[in-house]
């Protein structure tokens, strides 16, 4: 686990993201914990090397771009993000359900060690912020957000590792090696349920430190604020059906947000000023990502050789359900001779049936973009979602209705009640948040089976056409190298 575990440290993670003099001043190699934590103007450094680390290459791997890469791999395992084309191979296997049952894959390696590496740097915080000099409001702050990264960053890997929840169920089956601490040596995994009592643990943790009196302001849409952690514990609410907490939560994290105008819409998703935005990665020009980038893939207009080749289509069954007025049936052109859509230009890219213009980069030479992380749409589908399946039909046609009306002026609230809205609610969502990384989640939670067929998928690409719910596929292999550096503590998932 030593290995595995703490092969980023904070002194890694800051050091990566902090400015140049605090770079020539502190080198990688001669920070330790103790300088970092003297007080709190440079432990403010370690909450932003988390930050940094959101879009951060992993292992040199060009499709491992920090949190971009679970969410390309999130919906690549889904039916809504349809792949074009071979290209250079970069997603395909996740396409075809093959790398997250291999142990000693990539996906399988980074999402375990890239969402532990936020529990480790989340722990040293918490265990050394209290000694540092510096304001008490500031030390709430720093210690929110760390509470809010460990919390995320195990229900993100729990959806992943772990059979999904059931409420009333003993949810006994095997989780995650629990670490709370900044200690080393191996663990063993707990249950499911022990790990989802550490993550609303945490959340719970998080919500009132980040909404105590007085508040430090949030220094940028990157940072997490109580807005944030309130949404993170409506997603684990959803996950875990707890029905009225997910509606509450998702209604009190997106106050604040408007919904952005249509012209915003359609302006590539890629400004972390939008108003709608509650969480999002802000990317500086001189951060390049080059083709690890969030955008050299999902973008229409990037030149690489995956989007020249293999531009990201939507399943066709799914646009022909939005309505002709929504402006979102805009994104995608179901003729793929639309010469509106932007292409890469140098050579000519090619062009497909479906294929998006959601995702824009501003500078076609360049992979920079800012990316959504938590929007106030998703805290509204939440919102909706969780009181159509309580039973409260008009509260969710109305939660709904907020979203549907300002994407499609003609829409009429909906008067569908039970399933009908719950699908309706559910088609919605798989629209609106196309390509940002929630369908695997959405699937496995709700004990749905994966279903490509009759759509636009290509079965020489896509392989799997259909993966019935409670497969064993369902849940990600552990890494072999976590197994043999533990001497088999930690133990494999069925095979």
């Amino acid at each position: 686990m030593k290995r595995l575990l703490f092969l980023f440290t904070v002194s890694t993670v800051v050091l990566a993201s902090c400015s140049k003099d605090y770079l020539e001043t502190r080198p990688t190699n001669a920070v330790s914990d103790a300088v970092i934590f003297t007080n709190t103007t440079d432990a403010w450094k370690a909450v932003e090397g988390m930050h940094r680390f959101l879009y951060r290459q992993m292992y040199g791997s060009q499709a491992l771009g920090g949190i971009s890469g679970n969410m390309i791999f999130m919906d690549a395992l889904g039916e809504d993000l349809v792949m074009t084309g071979q290209s250079n191979g970069w997603f395909i296997n996740e396409y075809r359900w093959i790398n997250h049952r291999l142990d000693n894959s990539n996906i399988n390696f980074y999402n375990y060690l890239y969402f532990f590496s936020f529990i480790s740097n989340a722990n040293q915080i918490l265990a050394q912020i209290d000694a540092a000099a510096g304001p008490a409001a500031d030390k709430n702050a720093i210690k929110g957000q760390a509470y809010a990264y460990r919390g995320w960053a195990y229900f993100m890997m729990i959806q992943l590792y772990g059979e999904r929840f059931v409420k009333g169920g003993a949810n006994s089956g095997l989780g995650l090696p629990m670490r709370t601490e900044p200690t080393v040596g191996a663990t063993p995994r707990v249950s499911v349920a022990e790990i989802y009592t550490q993550i609303n643990k945490d959340l719970d943790s998080a919500i009132a430190r980040l909404g105590a009196t007085p508040v430090t302001p949030r220094r940028d849409k990157s940072h997490i604020n109580i807005n944030v952690a309130r949404g993170f514990k409506a997603r684990v609410a959803l996950a875990q059906q707890e029905w009225p907490l997910a509606a509450q939560l998702a209604a009190q994290a997106r106050q604040g947000f408007d919904l952005m105008t249509n012209a915003e819409y359609t302006s590539g998703f890629n400004n972390y000023t939008n108003r709608e935005w509650i969480w999002g990665i802000r990317q500086q020009e001189d951060q390049g990502t080059f083709f690890f980038s969030f955008f050299a893939y999902l973008s229409a207009n990037f030149n690489s050789t995956n989007i020249r080749t293999n531009p990201k289509a939507i399943n066709r069954l799914l646009y022909d359900q939005i309505t002709n007025t929504d402006i979102r049936k805009t994104l995608w052109d179901p003729t793929g001779t639309n010469t509106a859509f932007p292409i890469p230009l140098n050579p000519n890219g090619s062009r497909f049936p479906f294929m998006n213009r959601k995702f824009l980069v501003a500078n076609t030479a360049l992979s920079i973009g800012d990316v959504p992380l938590m929007r106030a749409s998703e805290m509204i589908l939440v919102e909706a979602e969780a009181l159509a399946r309580n039973g409260q039909d008009g509260p969710a046609q109305d939660a709904l209705f907020i979203l549907a009306r300002q994407r499609d002026p003609n829409y009429v609230k909906s008067t569908n009640t039970g399933a009908a809205l719950i699908n309706e609610i559910m088609i919605q969502r798989r629209v609106e948040l196309w390509g940002e990384g929630f369908r695997f989640y959405d699937l496995k939670r709700l004990n749905l089976p994966l279903n490509r067929t009759g759509a636009n998928h290509n079965a020489s690409l896509a392989g799997v056409f259909e993966v019935p719910a409670g497969d064993i596929r369902w849940q990600f292999l552990i890494p072999l190298n976590e197994i043999n550096n533990t001497n088999g503590v930690v133990v494999q998932n069925p095979l």
